[in-house]
């Protein structure tokens, strides 16, 4: 992120929040920044960071991008900036890492203004760097703030959480993801035809209304495997395909965002049990499809195989078989229509 880069226009408010603590000379020794996928949690905290180091920040808040410490910070050299994330992927915040924390903050900050540490993201925070982290926070250093950053505050201790100021990212209406993605996307030109607008607003429903999900959602094409995953799901359905091999073809795909897909199916399934309206929905593109399923499967059976997909999710970040886990899912989806 380059320090010129101007806010989201979701966040205004909560810069505007973040704006009074300087204003009011109260800057938070730890702040826990929190909100679901794609919103720009990152953006925001090394916004207020580079702000909190500026030796000029301009009327906004925002940094001038022009003094030393700005420079510093674009070419990733300033001493009074830290960033703390996992060494490697999937791999957590290790007490080494705390420790080695610990040891910077007992110096002075090099500048005048602040030093500024953010942690990203906080909930891979193992349990012993935790408790070592604890002292960071129970007892602050000059001049110091800590900014935490994630989508799972539940997974933080309580004594973190409870020495923080909290700010919690919101998700922003859909009119407003969809301006926003036709401006970032076409120049602030309208999109032409109804058939990219109804592409754009199916990116936007299946990310949720998260603005930077749904951006990439659009730039990687997405909607298109989706669709040829619900093509296949479809298939199982209809018992024209062996759950077995759409499972193998599917364990080469990214498995989140396709665990993600299914249970947006499901989900979207249950809501078709009460309401024939279909609004507020991950897959407005998919309504008559999945009207039709509707009719086909046990309500009960949908729960079950919800429950299943809510416990696989969370053991994505374990050493499961990828097939294997597709193979259950997929084997209880065949049954589920078979029973009709």
């Amino acid at each position: 992120m380059t320090i010129s880069m101007p806010l989201l226009p979701w966040h205004q408010r909560h810069w505007t929040h973040l704006c009074d603590y300087v204003a009011q000379d109260r800057i938070p020794q730890a702040l826990l920044i929190s909100g679901n996928k794609g919103l720009g949690k990152q953006q925001l905290a090394t916004q207020f960071a580079v702000a909190l180091l500026c030796a000029n920040p301009q009327v906004n808040g925002l940094a001038c991008g022009h003094c030393n410490s700005c420079l510093l910070i674009n070419a990733q050299t300033h001493p009074d900036f830290i960033r703390l994330q996992p060494e490697e992927p999937g791999k957590g915040i290790g007490i080494g890492q705390i420790r080695s924390l610990i040891t910077r903050l007992t110096l002075k900050p090099q500048f005048e203004t602040y030093r500024v540490v953010i942690v990203s993201p906080a909930d891979m925070i193992n349990h012993a760097a935790a408790n070592a982290f604890l002292k960071c926070l129970e007892e602050p250093t000059e001049r110091t703030c800590i900014i935490l950053i994630t989508e799972k505050p539940a997974k933080l201790p309580a004594t973190i959480i409870s020495r923080c100021q909290k700010l919690a990212v919101t998700t922003p209406d859909k009119e407003i993801v969809v301006q926003w993605l036709e401006e970032t996307l076409q120049g602030g030109t309208p999109l032409a035809t109804p058939l990219q607008k109804q592409e754009l607003f199916c990116n936007v429903s299946l990310a949720q209304s998260a603005p930077l999900l749904a951006l990439d959602y659009v730039n990687d094409h997405s909607l298109s495997l989706r669709n040829e995953c619900f093509e296949a799901w479809l298939s199982i359905a209809k018992q024209l395909k062996s759950p077995v091999i759409i499972a193998e073809d599917w364990h080469k795909l990214p498995a989140a965002p396709l665990l993600f897909w299914i249970s947006s199916w499901i989900i979207d399934l249950i809501k078709c049990f009460y309401s024939s309206r279909f609004d507020n929905v991950y897959n407005p593109d998919l309504h008559g499809q999945l009207q039709e399923l509707s009719q086909r499967v046990e309500l009960k059976g949908l729960y079950k195989l919800y429950d299943l997909l809510l416990l696989t999710r969370q053991r994505l970040d374990t050493q499961i078989n990828k097939q294997l886990m597709f193979e259950e899912i997929l084997i209880q989806w065949h049954e589920l229509n078979r029973s009709k």
